[in-house]
């Protein structure tokens, strides 16, 4: 007695129209079993095609959906050993409803996508024209579409490059499940989504052997001779590259044999329409393998009449991929045993390790130079070469190597290669990369090469403020540091309209906004004691300086009692910089961010990486970075200037940053006016824009601002420094 047809081996149909036609859309679906006097009928006719189709009347009375099937055409060889019986499950009548709602309610997303099919096949892929790209010029069924048997999930995908429409479809009511490759047809195993169903679809399938005596391949006929012809691919080129011809579907189609060692592996047939096909289950390899053997050099292009023009100008050692191109780069570069779409690069390892130069020629499209990319990753970008491909008329560019042979002739495509550049390596530069920046800069076109002035020509000699640099700032404690960056920033807006942000953590907001207003305004906040008899800023004198604040500072402020990690503070900058064109961050002081670390890590090794964080955010934005940093407690202190390397913390305060600054307020009276500052450059790396040295300013209490100081003044002031150096000595001694 012949075994009955499970569930699996019925193929549905949805036997729905429009509704204008005034059909009901039934979905024919499995819902019986074979009476016994059809299954010996079924027995007796195994070897035709059987077809059982509920027919659809307008005037029969309503009835549940019927079942459309298809037998295949003949039964699996019956092995010669004893026969295994194969485990079932025998699904209820209530599993077999849900599967059937199931299987209706993919129906019916499917067909809101576009994906219409006049039979709805389960457990196999389904070819027919996507919706979205309609096939393309040719009208290919390049959409692929696949429904599980348990109705528990479907998938599609477009296989043209220049559109790779995909997606997929559950029931309401069911989350993504794990889609196999291919069904058994064993109920036993539907929708389990087990380790071994996984390894199951893994497996690798053996390839199919070609015989050239079963290919029935004919050389070229004379109108395909022609066609090549005029692509400028001549016929001894043809019959080295064995390009033959087959009968295909009533049509002639061109054939491109695949070999290795002479010896056939796979076929590739290509209509004049462009529209291509392949010997199923064979070996994917390279085309034109055998051009390749213990080459030193070896071009990959995409196409075979692409490798044909290449030996057209005189290069054979050239291979085409055999699937084309992807629509995209990849997220992630897969291994070798999941990497199936570039699966023939590994089956030609071999031949493409003995390479030292591989010069990717792919298409000038998106397509072709995501291509360009996928092999770069795989074969390694260390040894890899692009092309660029030259202009074809005066405002299109070659496509590919046979555009650049049929309208600029062999020449052109040979100082093609000839001119194939290195593949640019993310982090590995040429000069030549930089040669507009370095040309910019040597014209001076920015207006910055030379620096930002301060606003005193007593510091300009010295220091010049350079965006994409970081400049450390220091000195002991009521030095000013803090309020001669203010007015440093208040300058530079004046002069230039910079706009900064501010992360002053040591000062209230208010206060804040009161130093800054008084720098702008020159005038004092209150009528207060500090403001002697000077006028106070009047309200509408305020009110300007209000705007002028919004304006032109950004804060950069937590909004609780936590600290501030420098990442924190760098991704906010960021964002000023990005929203409103900031072009200067004031990062004030060191001591107040949060510094936890590793416990393996060392504070001269954490100083080092937030260090470089900042210039790396300074660089990348071409933003000044000004990083205030006190001096660590100094024993026996004789009232001169701290030097860069006591800051607290590490050394590297002075070795990574671009300038290093030292303020210092004169405090004795014998020595000069107490209001004297001096700032002592202790660092300049560019020396375009400043060198070391000291300058000195005088600063005024009432308003903030800081003004040159008399010749007069800085004499004294220097002679008493030196005294003071001298008496210093004696003592040491």
């Amino acid at each position: 007695m012949p075994p009955r047809p499970s569930l699996h081996s019925l193929l549905l149909m949805a036997a729905s129209t429009s509704a204008a036609a005034g059909d009901s859309g039934l979905l024919l679906a499995a819902r019986r079993r074979f009476p016994a006097a059809f299954a010996t009928a079924f027995a007796t006719a195994w070897g035709q095609r059987v077809r059982l189709l509920h027919s659809v009347s307008g005037t029969r009375l309503p009835r549940r959906a019927e079942l459309a099937c298809c037998f295949g055409t003949a039964p699996a060889a019956v092995p010669a050993g004893p026969v295994v019986p194969r485990s079932r499950i025998v699904r209820s009548a209530e599993e077999k409803s849900a599967c059937e709602s199931r299987l209706g309610q993919l129906v019916q997303k499917l067909k809101s996508e576009g994906i219409n099919m006049s039979q709805w096949r389960l457990g196999t892929f389904q070819r027919l024209l996507c919706p979205q790209c309609k096939g393309g010029s040719t009208e290919e069924q390049s959409l692929s579409v696949f429904i599980r048997n348990d109705g528990l999930n479907a998938t599609w995908t477009c296989f043209r490059a220049t559109c790779g429409w995909k997606g997929d479809a559950q029931p309401d009511g069911v989350s993504k499940v794990y889609q196999p490759k291919r069904d058994t047809g064993s109920e036993s195993d539907a929708g389990n989504g087990s380790d071994q169903e996984v390894k199951a679809n893994n497996a690798v399938k053996p390839y199919r052997k070609l015989r050239e005596q079963d290919m029935r391949l004919e050389p070229l006929c004379d109108e395909l001779v022609t066609y090549f012809s005029e692509r400028m691919i001549s016929p001894e080129t043809l019959r080295r590259n064995n390009v033959s011809q087959r009968k295909w579907n009533n049509k002639i189609v061109i054939a491109f044999t695949y070999r290795r060692d002479k010896v056939l592996v796979g076929c590739k047939y290509r209509e004049v329409s462009k529209k291509f096909s392949q010997e199923p289950n064979t070996e994917k390899i390279l085309y034109g393998l055998d051009d390749i053997k213990q080459a030193r050099d070896v071009i990959i292009v995409e196409g075979e009449i692409d490798k044909l023009s290449m030996e057209e100008a005189g290069y054979r050692n050239c291979v085409s991929v055999p699937d084309g191109a992807p629509p995209q780069v990849s997220n992630k570069l897969p291994d070798k045993d999941h990497d199936k779409k570039y699966q023939y690069l590994w089956n030609c390892k071999e031949y493409l390790d003995s390479a030292s130069r591989i010069i990717l020629a792919t298409d000038a499209d998106p397509p072709g130079q995501a291509l360009a990319e996928e092999l770069a990753r795989r074969l390694g970008k260390e040894r890899c070469w692009r092309v660029s491909w030259p202009k074809k008329n005066e405002t299109e560019f070659c496509k590919d190597a046979n555009e650049v042979l049929m309208f600029l002739g062999p020449q052109a495509l040979k100082k093609v290669i000839e001119g194939a550049e290195l593949y640019p390596i993310r982090g590995l530069f040429n000069f030549r990369d930089f040669f507009p920046e370095i040309d910019s800069y040597y014209l001076g076109i920015r207006g910055d090469e030379l620096g930002i002035p301060t606003g005193w020509k007593c510091m300009d000699e010295l220091y010049k403020v350079v965006p994409g640099e970081l400049t450390i700032v220091t000195g002991v404690p009521n030095s000013g540091k803090s309020e001669w960056i203010d007015a440093l920033l208040c300058n530079i807006n004046s002069q230039c309209g910079w706009k900064f942000a501010l992360c002053s953590m040591e000062n209230k907001v208010r206060d804040h906004a009161r130093k800054l207003l008084e720098k702008h305004i020159k005038k004092p906040f209150f009528n207060a004691r500090y403001g002697a008899s000077v006028e106070r800023m009047s309200p509408d004198e305020f009110e300007e300086g209000k705007q002028w604040l919004n304006e032109t500072f950004h804060l950069i402020r937590c909004e609780d009692d936590s600290l501030p990690s420098i990442n924190w503070v760098l991704a906010l900058a960021k964002a000023a910089v990005l929203r409103h064109g900031v072009r200067g961050l004031v990062i004030d002081p060191y001591n107040e961010l949060d510094h936890q670390r590793s416990p393996n890590q060392n504070e001269t090794e954490y100083v080092s990486q937030i260090l470089t964080k900042i210039k790396r955010f300074a660089q990348h934005h071409s933003c000044h970075v000004w990083f205030v940093a006190h001096p660590r407690q100094l024993h026996n202190w004789n009232g001169g200037a701290p030097n860069m390397y006591d800051i607290s913390g590490s050394a590297h305060f002075i070795n990574k940053c671009d300038n290093g600054i030292v303020i210092h307020r004169n405090r004795d009276p014998d020595a000069g006016p107490v209001d004297v500052v001096q700032v002592c450059m202790k660092k300049v790396r560019n020396k375009v824009i400043g060198q070391i040295g000291d300058a000195f300013l005088t600063y005024d209490r009432v308003t903030g601002v800081y003004k040159e100081a008399d010749e007069a003044i800085v004499a004294k002031v220097v002679k008493q420094q030196m005294r003071q150096k001298q008496q210093s000595q004696h003592q040491h001694r």
